[in-house]
């Protein structure tokens, strides 16, 4: 065979096996070029699309605080931020607790470009949500999900302004739900959300969004030296907390009028006076005035029960202690050395 001759036919050779029919019957064909859409797994769509339908919401939040006075008198400033979303489209924003508390000034800086100025609805530290509002018409807002049909494994976005960049999305899954989150006030917040869609500075205040774009849960808080521990509230308390701010401005919640912290019970008590917890929760201090006072709690005396609900800890009296109990006559139980006693309590509106 002549090998020139052999090398002339080869492209023609090739183009015909390309395009001709194989022994299996497959034709091998060109791919035409593939457009964004293609391109883009199912993920990544789930990702952008609930991007692009709440991120024209989200607010970036500038505010400042008075830090007390400098040596000359003149007034000291503190300037911090974080995010936060619309939720009306009059204009109020939903964001954290620590984000806005004791600002003397909040701006809120708009994706469209609006910066404007706003102010205090109502904050409530213990479950570190806020209320502002803006004076703007026709803003767009996201739309509110429902947070107790939230799943472990399903796909978690946060949307904020972590360091000040505005508008960064992350994603991650719902780690874990039905967490329990100390707020600043020292109140423990329930039914947060665990996530590992990163949060930083910056993010506080901003949606936790499912992926068909509704609000699940509102960024608040990382874990500091761990990696994909992040938190959410869940929306359902947002919703409840937000609307008492707006009708009231606060949240009522009752108080007795104690220092106390949890501690065992011994083992001889427990099976004694078959008690339904091994702890309980020991008065160190009674307010003068207050309803603790008034009912004749004592330091060293131990709660183990209100109403009829045990305590195990001074978590459970804070969750127990809301505003339907501010006014109401109510029972008290105690372990006064071995005693067993039941004492009337009348709880009033906390001051917090």
């Amino acid at each position: 065979m002549n090998p020139t001759r052999s090398k002339l036919h080869l492209p023609s050779m090739l183009q015909q096996s390309l395009s001709g029919p194989f022994e299996n019957g497959a034709i091998l064909q060109t791919s035409a070029p593939h457009t964004d859409a293609e391109l883009l797994d199912a993920y990544s769509r789930a990702v952008v699309s609930a991007a692009e339908k709440v991120s024209p919401s989200v607010a970036k939040i500038e505010v400042t605080q008075t830090a007390g006075r400098a040596r000359n008198g003149e007034p000291r400033e503190r300037h911090g931020g974080g995010s936060g979303f619309v939720f009306t489209p009059d204009g109020l924003v939903l964001t954290n607790s620590h984000v806005v508390h004791d600002a003397s000034r909040i701006q809120v800086s708009l994706p469209d470009g609006q910066q404007l100025p706003a102010h205090l609805i109502g904050d409530d530290p213990a479950s570190d949500l806020a209320v502002i509002r803006i004076d703007a018409p026709s803003l767009p807002a996201v739309e509110l999900g429902d947070s107790q049909k939230l799943r472990v494994g399903q796909l978690a976005i946060a949307i904020g302004n972590p360091y000040g960049f505005q508008y960064t999305v992350t994603a991650g899954v719902v780690s874990a739900l039905g967490r329990s989150l100390r707020s600043y006030s020292g109140r423990m917040i329930d039914d947060v959300i665990q996530t590992d869609a990163s949060l930083n500075p910056g993010n506080s205040g901003g949606p936790l969004v499912s992926s068909d774009g509704k609000v699940m849960g509102v960024n608040t808080a990382t874990i500091m030296g761990a990696q994909g521990l992040c938190f959410a509230i869940g929306i359902n308390t947002a919703k409840f907390v937000a609307s008492r701010l707006l009708q009231q401005g606060r949240i009522r919640r009752a108080y007795i009028g104690v220092e106390a912290q949890t501690v065992p019970l011994h083992r001889r008590v427990v099976r004694f006076y078959d008690l339904a917890r091994e702890t309980g929760v020991m008065v160190i201090g009674v307010e003068n005035g207050s309803p603790a006072q008034k009912s004749s709690l004592r330091e060293g005396d131990v709660i183990i029960a209100f109403g009829a609900q045990p305590i195990a800890g001074v978590d459970d009296l804070h969750r127990l202690l809301t505003d339907t109990q501010v006014g109401a006559k109510n029972s008290i139980t105690i372990l006064r050395g071995t005693e067993r006693l039941e004492l009337a309590i009348v709880p009033q509106e906390s001051k917090d």
